[in-house]
């Protein structure tokens, strides 16, 4: 046997898999590299999106390439070497599919950034798009190894319907939680609270099931089916402000003006200083009741969002505590006046 021939006829093969390889990692460390930071410089996101959606791919769509021209420098059979090209074709498919499927969701976060109007960023949509990707690239590679997809398409709709039967539950689930998207009522980082009385952020719509995550930093984990049934409020549509409800009382001698007066200015001491209120919103009080012990206000400020309420209120009743009790006006409490009658004894 020639060894020295056999080397020979591997050298050039050789050569086109290390070269492409080397091709990848300077494309990869030094090209791609400087793409992200003058990516990083402009204000458009899409540049960001398309360079990170080939990182890591180009080393290797390169050393296939390299395979590929390498491997027609090799005596192999003709048979053989289509056979090859298939199998090399159908892995650069995948692998585009891969950049695509990237790509495209990584668009859709970025509209989701920009625009509150659009569907949110979640796992069922990232999913979703990336399957749809990924068959679109199966039924090429299909078509390219010389199978006909016709069949292929029958037998899944066939299959599908036997599929979507066992899988009631599960489907359901799904376009329970595409129908929640599409409706745009409920989006990732919104603050809902149930009418079982579970409340949080919505921290994810997957596929299968909704998470929220509570105040207590719990998970609540909820089946798209039942959310999608469920009574739901969102503290966060049509606008992410709320408005911060705070009962008070004074005393019946109280005088009225002076009352308003004063907490309304302590209300816009507190929504200027306050992290989470809204600095020009006009604070105002409206009395509503003869109480038993006083006559009864709510004061009504506005805070940033759901959480903003409870620094807001914290700061508020310990200021208007302190100018009441400055300013010698009474906050009530419940009293009761107990009359001891003496009845004389027969």
């Amino acid at each position: 046997m020639d060894w020295n021939l056999d080397v020979q006829k591997l050298v050039i093969p050789l050569l086109y898999i290390i070269g492409g390889i080397g091709a990848g990692l300077l494309i990869e460390k030094i090209l791609l590299a400087k793409i992200r930071r003058a990516a990083n410089r402009t204000k458009w996101r899409g540049d960001d999106v398309i360079a990170k959606s080939f990182s890591g791919m180009i080393v290797f769509i390169a050393l296939v390439s390299g395979i590929y021209f390498g491997i027609h420098y090799l005596p192999l059979e003709k048979q053989l070497l289509n056979t090859a090209d298939k199998i090399i074709f159908s892995v650069v498919v995948l692998s585009v599919s891969v950049v695509i499927g990237r790509m495209i969701v990584g668009f859709m976060k970025t509209k989701t950034a920009s625009s509150a109007g659009v569907l949110a960023s979640s796992s069922i949509i990232s999913n979703v798009t990336r399957v749809l990707v990924y068959l679109v690239a199966i039924l090429v590679i299909l078509q390219t190894l010389g199978i006909s997809v016709t069949p292929v398409l029958t037998a899944l709709g066939v299959g599908g319907l036997a599929v979507a039967l066992a899988l009631q539950d599960t489907l359901s689930n799904l376009f329970s939680g595409i129908q929640l998207l599409a409706s745009q009522q409920i989006r990732t980082g919104d603050y809902v609270k149930l009418d079982t009385g579970e409340e949080g952020y919505v921290s994810d719509i997957t596929w299968r099931n909704t998470t929220i995550r509570a105040l207590s930093n719990d998970l609540i984990i909820v089946p798209n089916s039942k959310l999608a049934s469920a009574i739901i409020r969102n503290y966060q549509l049509p606008d992410k402000e709320i408005a911060v409800l705070v009962e008070v009382g004074v005393g019946y001698g109280s005088d009225l003006e002076k009352v308003e007066q004063l907490t309304v200015q302590t209300a816009k001491e507190i929504m200027a200083k306050t992290e989470g209120g809204i600095k020009n919103f006009e604070p105002f009080i409206r009395y509503h009741t003869f109480g038993e012990a006083g006559i009864k206000f709510t004061t009504i400020l506005r805070g940033e969002e759901f959480v903003s309420q409870y620094l807001i209120k914290h700061e508020f009743i310990k200021a208007l505590h302190k100018r009441f009790k400055s300013n010698s006006i009474e906050i009530p409490f419940p009293t009761h006046v107990v009359f001891l009658r003496n009845k004389e004894l027969n």
